[in-house]
């Protein structure tokens, strides 16, 4: 069974910066639910930030559910968004893999921007840093 069905990473402008499905033909309906999941995040940030809660917490939980998926959140301290979604029906993944998830993605992503060569703002089209985050979708990494 797969980890994860849809990994997003959206920039602090909210702009895509990488995304993939496990099922390229639903990839609109996914693009669909990650960008209407921005909304959930940036409410859960601004209610932190006004209560005096605890904003190092990265990881912001489940977002939503639909009746195929659940969507988690995850947002970095540079304010890039990570997203992923799973599927309903997957009862194995908890709360600590889905964390697990998130920090391995994370740090994929920290030594993807920390390459010389890497624009920043540029979305990721590495043949690497894809094939790293495909192997944590399926669970093998």
């Amino acid at each position: 069974m797969k980890m994860a069905v849809c990994i997003a990473i959206i920039g602090k402008d909210n702009s895509p910066k990488y995304f993939t499905c496990s099922n390229p033909y639903e990839e609109l309906f996914f693009q669909y639910k990650v960008l209407s999941s921005l909304d959930i995040i940036e409410e859960k940030l601004n209610i932190a930030s006004k209560g005096g809660t605890d904003v190092r917490e990265l990881y912001l939980g489940m977002l939503y559910s639909l009746e195929t998926h659940k969507i988690y959140g995850y947002v970095t301290n540079t304010k890039i968004k990570i997203v992923i979604v799973v599927e309903s029906s997957n009862t194995i993944l908890r709360d600590n893999e889905i964390r697990t998830m998130f920090k391995k993605i994370h740090s994929i992503y920290a030594d993807h921007v920390c390459n010389p060569f890497h624009i920043p703002g540029d979305q990721i089209i590495s043949k690497s840093f894809d094939e790293q985050i495909k192997m944590i979708m399926l669970g093998t990494a």
